[in-house]
């Protein structure tokens, strides 16, 4: 197959894990089919290159807005089209339901390609508190919307998102929507041998970038309420680090709380074999990678009641979001019972290794695109 895919930004190169889950997509898909990258932001340079066997069309746009993002559009436009010309895509696939998803369903509409849009981030939320979520603004709102309504399928990744569609009033129909969640990497994320004792440890990770949508402060007051042998890594940097490290501070717990920083996607097996819960507080989540890339190790999650979590028990426990008292209550439950802890481990590693790696996404995106052809080739006849 000739898929196109679109994106806000993609690695630079082999070694640049901007976002690991969509190079490891790519990689996989290149192996058996014709695959280019359109991306409109990153890399902030205008050039095209090979990854994998993918060939990627940087149309370098950084941060560019007004009537300059209108130049963006354009360009991008006008590249899908050149590419279609020089071979015919049989599928666009954006991966976000922004400008990506906007541009894709309409040069789907104008060259007679079938569209997949995917929900990936914030598209589908607004709060105002944090200046996070495309839902703050009518004109964000509406490129989500045109992005949604003139895509063939629209792919949630789970049911939390999938209801966000009718929540903010979207009117897809229904037999356009599939769940279909991006999976992990498993030659990566090394699963930890079955029954490996983790009865001595209380050492609790966070895997995410430090920004008000993943509400660490809540984490940190959960933390607070937690027995003083227990210990929290934090890995990921951001801009609400200092404010952090204050609260930490505050709350005494300076010397319980180690701030990592970023790190390589590589080296992320370790630190999740070091831990004994994964804990996640985000007020939103279109899926919650970090859940399966910790489940891919054996480590159940705590986390809120957002993204893919809920919708499978396997992978750990739910909190509602910003409850650090129950948040706490969840973590300590579980860290008084090694067993509980242990068998959650054990399923959260089973349900990915069943359902949750990359090569699982690859098939269903497949079969996704195979049934669009086949539908607008009954539709010509």
């Amino acid at each position: 197959m000739h898929v196109g895919i679109l994106l806000p930004g993609f690695s630079s190169d082999e070694n640049d894990w901007a976002i690991p889950v969509q190079l490891t997509l790519v990689r996989e898909m290149a192996h058996i089919d014709d695959v280019r990258v359109i991306t409109l932001r990153y890399p902030h340079r205008r050039n095209s290159y090979s990854i994998y066997g993918a060939t990627v069309h940087a149309l370098g746009g950084a941060q560019v807005r007004g009537v300059k993002r209108l130049k963006l559009w354009s360009d991008a436009f006008q590249k899908i089209r050149n590419l279609h010309r020089q071979r015919p895509f049989d599928v666009l696939h954006a991966m976000w339901a922004d400008e990506t998803g906007l541009i894709a369903a309409w040069s789907g509409k104008w060259l007679g390609i079938p569209v997949v849009v995917s929900i990936a981030g914030g598209e589908l939320v607004g709060f105002h508190d944090i200046n996070y979520g495309l839902q703050r603004s009518a004109f964000s709102r509406w490129v989500v919307n045109q992005a949604l309504t003139q895509a063939d399928c629209v792919i949630p990744a789970c049911s939390y998102t999938a209801k966000l569609i009718t929540k903010i009033g979207c009117e897809v129909p229904p037999e356009n929507i599939r769940t279909i969640a991006l999976g992990v990497d498993t030659t990566v994320l090394e699963p930890q041998p079955p029954n490996k004792s983790t009865g001595d440890k209380t050492d609790l990770i966070h895997v995410a970038s430090l920004v008000g949508v993943k509400d660490q402060q809540t984490l940190l007051r959960a933390v607070a309420r937690l027995d003083a042998a227990v210990t929290l890594t934090l890995v990921g940097s951001g801009p609400e680090e200092a404010r952090l490290k204050e609260l930490a501070n505050q709350l005494d717990l300076a010397n319980r709380i180690r701030f990592i920083g970023a790190v390589h996607h590589s080296e992320m097996p370790h630190y999740y074999l070091d831990a004994a819960i994964h804990v996640l507080t985000s007020r939103h989540e279109g899926l919650g990678m970090v859940t399966l890339e910790a489940a891919a190790c054996g480590l159940p999650t705590v986390g809120t009641a957002v993204g893919l979590l809920p919708d499978h028990n396997e992978l750990g426990i739910t909190v509602p979001v910003g409850d650090d008292a129950a948040l706490a209550s969840a973590i300590s439950n579980l860290l008084r019972n090694d067993e509980h802890r242990r068998a959650l481990g054990n399923s959260a590693r089973d349900l990915v290794q069943s359902r949750f790696t990359i090569q699982h996404t690859l098939r269903q995106f497949r079969k996704l695109y195979q049934d669009l052809m086949q539908q607008r080739t009954r539709r010509k006849s």
